[in-house]
């Protein structure tokens, strides 16, 4: 009687480094549609030059991240989180500290600080996603949500304003949210810090004084942390 043949066992993939190549692929595209998107604008950009760019083929983009919609939206969505997914607005680190943060002041503080980190990277992108959604639909229907919800998450900072009681009176919590909606935004960041030479720090130290002096019933000075 002969000994059964023996199968050799099957190599185990390595699937921490598949999944690290892939989230290197991820990356690349990622910030290839970054790049073109915001030197060249979004209609001028293919789906084939982003793969251009990041070294892969155009199925690659499709697998990894998605269409150019797709692609638009998660170049937004990373810049904003500075991490390679998006991060819901209640696990952001910025958020959970001004939530922590025990004064009125110190919880503009921390939102200033993190704008300053944030915008360099998120500008821009708003600012193509702005650009192109007035000739393209899809764009137009995702600068919208992102306004939206920009605005209900403005609505949720002026709450924790107001919850410490240190607020002006006389401002209701959508004129808060609204001041800060407004400063805030692309628009404001751009013009001081591109078009007026501001540093980013600038701009956020610019921000924490502002807000303070006008939205707290008594901006001492040293009060914003």
């Amino acid at each position: 009687m002969t000994d059964p043949v023996k199968t050799p066992p099957r190599r185990r993939y390595h699937a921490p480094q598949r999944a690290e190549q892939a989230a290197a692929t991820r990356r690349a595209v990622l910030e290839a549609a970054r790049e073109l998107f915001t030197a060249n604008g979004y209609t001028a950009t293919t789906v084939g030059q982003v793969a251009d760019r990041a070294g892969v083929a155009v199925d690659t983009v499709y697998a990894t991240v998605g269409r150019k919609p797709v692609l638009l939206r998660e170049v937004f969505e990373t810049a904003l989180s500075g991490q390679d997914v998006a991060v819901p607005a209640d696990e952001r680190d910025y958020v959970r500290e001004v939530r922590a943060a025990p004064t009125a002041g110190e919880k503009i503080a921390v939102y200033a600080r993190a704008l300053a980190r944030i915008a360099p990277r998120t500008a821009p992108v708003q600012a193509a996603i702005r650009d192109a959604a007035a000739h393209d639909r899809v764009c137009g229907a995702l600068d919208s949500e992102l306004a939206d919800r920009r605005a209900a998450n403005m609505r949720l900072f002026a709450a924790e304003l107001r919850a410490t009681g240190e607020l002006r009176p006389d401002l209701s919590d959508d004129d808060v949210a609204d001041i800060v909606w407004g400063m805030a935004s692309a628009e404001y960041y751009l013009l001081l810090v591109r078009r007026r030479g501001w540093t980013p720090h600038r701009y956020g130290e610019h921000l924490r004084d502002a807000w303070t002096r006008v939205l707290l019933a008594d901006p001492t000075p040293g009060s914003a942390g």
